[in-house]
């Protein structure tokens, strides 16, 4: 079966995901992670990505975007994995690729799908063990968004600033939210949206998707089309 083209609409959010070839480590020390993140900040100014959140796992890298352009999200992307595995590969003497294939993305409606999945985010280095609490963790955006640190050239959007009419409020509320954690249905359906290319909202907003970009949004159901004759019939 035929790869779909990837799905990138501008003005929406964007989760993506980029692992390291073989489950293998993407970052040796924190000048290698300060590196990727610097290249975040510049590639977003260059490509036209406005960003929203980060988090910097041992063996990959999720963000959260909205691109400008129909290019903004390709350019962007490839601009950073590019030169940081040429910076990495150099500054470690290593020759192997160091990612794992193609970056994986998801479109979200923003208002049902945004603040979850930037929870998601912050809860992965909880999941993994790494720390006990998400604002323990240093390498994630959760700390600017509860009001621990300020963290330039990210863009709040306008979800997050729903929350409350002050930044303490809004720290509160998302800092709640964060610990409260998402259920186990919800987090993998926002994962599985993100690794197969999906979007991810209500029927209402993946129907205009389709309308707008030609693409389909979701999988075909099993069997013949609707109204098509059997197998072996006129």
């Amino acid at each position: 079966m035929a790869r779909l083209p990837r799905l990138t609409v501008p003005g929406l959010p964007h989760h993506v995901i980029q692992r390291g070839a073989g489950g293998g480590a993407i970052f040796v020390d924190d000048e290698d992670r300060k590196a990727l993140l610097a290249l975040v900040a510049e590639c977003g100014q260059t490509a036209g990505v406005a960003v929203h959140a980060w988090v910097l796992l041992d063996t990959e890298f999720q963000l959260l975007l909205t691109p400008q352009s129909q290019q903004s999200l390709g350019h962007f992307m490839q601009g950073v994995t590019r030169r940081y595995a040429r910076r990495f590969n150099a500054r470690h003497r290593r020759l192997k690729p160091l990612w794992a294939g193609r970056y994986r993305s998801t479109v979200l409606q923003p208002e049902r799908h945004f603040l979850a999945c930037m929870v998601v985010m912050d809860r992965l280095p909880v999941a993994a063990g790494m720390v006990a609490r998400a604002g323990d963790y240093p390498w994630s955006t959760c700390r600017h968004y509860c009001g621990a640190a300020s963290i330039t050239g990210l863009t709040v959007a306008p979800a997050y600033w729903a929350l409350g009419n002050t930044p303490f409020e809004r720290e509160a509320a998302y800092g709640k939210r964060v610990a409260a954690g998402l259920g186990d249905v919800r987090r993998k359906a926002l994962l599985d949206a993100t690794e197969k290319g999906w979007p991810l909202g209500d029927v209402h907003f993946t129907a205009e998707l389709q309308a707008r970009t030609g693409r389909r949004t979701a999988l075909r159901r099993p069997g013949r089309p609707r109204g098509s004759p059997p197998a072996g019939k006129p």
